[in-house]
């Protein structure tokens, strides 16, 4: 059931209960594990606009993008307990199972997609044990907005941690875990960094004890202008001159850093093949995405000190920026494409160039 009252009935997955969050749909064919266990879907439910769902199970070796399952349900059309991958460990609904999830299927996904385009993301609920209307929707007014919600510090690690080998590494890279994906962490030290992650809420001065050669900043669940804290710590990131790039969340965290205010979108950009340009190369990249906020264009192209980098060709939301002052770079969209396509790995190359001093 969704807030404004539009209802849809089907089968249960995974376990029998209820769940509610803020509903978004991704258009991806593949990858749905990758989605699951990404830590910026935290407080959502997820709805699946591929046609089968679960055809190919579950691999838990390669395709966890962190510790846990983060979703709140999940919503599809044909939801398959068999699956045909040979490496598969199990099933997706085993895998719910394991997770706690609350999901439902045989849902007119098309319908449902279409309708939240037209009214714009909104929370929901679904349930396997309660099926009075009345009754659900007592339950979803309990549920909070995404706007204003702070939800970083909910999937934060605990402690901080390192990724890499140190011996064998160029770089210190600083990496604010505010949902970071291993994805992400892959690519930086396969390209010679040996990253410190440190929990959403380490002030500057600790994590600067550490010395770095540059930051990261890193994706995460959401309202950025909730952030006062993480926009504090990136702004004295960027006063200090060291190379800094940040990737969805952390795109929104530099805007706000540098003056620029983010807003809400009617119903955000989720999927694998979101077409975006490159206004610096002029060359257009296939992008994986996932943000339900973005940065005000107006104020970008008055700002003295940053200029735009990637637009998006589907409507034009600003999908990259770099301080012209500082070293300082980030886009809105996923490079290390996990799922997705591969288009945009040069900005990790992009990023260990400004460490060389390039």
């Amino acid at each position: 059931m969704l807030e404004d009252g539009t209802a849809y009935r089907g089968l249960a997955l995974g376990i029998n209960g209820t769940t509610g969050g803020e509903i978004c749909f991704n258009t991806g064919m593949t990858g749905y594990q990758e989605i699951y266990t990404d830590p910026s879907y935290f407080g959502q439910i997820i709805v699946n606009t591929n046609a089968h769902i679960g055809n190919y199970g579950v691999q838990l070796d390669d395709e966890e993008e962190s510790a846990s399952v983060k979703i709140r349900g999940m919503v599809c059309n044909t939801f398959s307990n068999i699956y045909s991958r040979h490496t598969a460990d199990f099933s997706l609904q085993e895998y719910f199972e394991r997770a706690n999830i609350v999901g439902v299927s045989n849902v007119d996904t098309r319908h449902l997609v279409r309708h939240v385009r037209q009214k714009g993301v909104m929370n929901a609920i679904i349930s396997s044990e309660v099926l009075d209307e009345t009754e659900l929707m007592t339950e979803l007014q309990k549920i909070p907005s995404m706007d204003g919600l702070e939800l970083s510090s909910q999937v934060t690690t605990s402690e901080a941690y390192y990724v890499g080998e140190e011996s064998q590494s160029t770089w210190r890279v600083a990496v604010m875990d505010y949902g970071i994906k291993k994805s992400i962490l892959k690519n930086l030290t396969s390209r010679g960094c040996y990253c410190k992650v440190f929990p959403a809420k380490t002030s500057f001065e600790d994590v600067m004890k550490w010395q770095p050669d540059g930051f990261f900043i890193s994706n995460g669940p959401g309202d950025p202008a909730a952030m006062t804290y993480a926009v504090d710590n990136v702004n004295q990131m960027v006063l200090t001159g060291k190379p800094l790039f940040g990737i969805c969340l952390g795109h929104q965290l530099l805007a706000l850093s540098s003056g620029i205010n983010t807003y809400k979108m009617h119903n955000g950009h989720r999927g694998l093949n979101h077409p975006v340009k490159n206004v610096i190369s002029g060359f257009c990249e296939v992008t994986s995405q996932n943000h339900g906020f973005a940065v005000n264009p107006d104020e970008i192209e008055n700002h003295p000190d940053v200029e735009i980098t990637h637009v998006n060709l589907n409507d034009k939301t600003i999908e990259g920026i770099r301080r012209k002052d500082y070293p300082a770079f980030s886009v809105q969209y996923h490079p290390e494409a996990s799922p997705g396509p591969h288009d945009s790995h040069y900005l990790f190359d992009e990023f260990t160039g400004l460490l060389s001093g390039n």
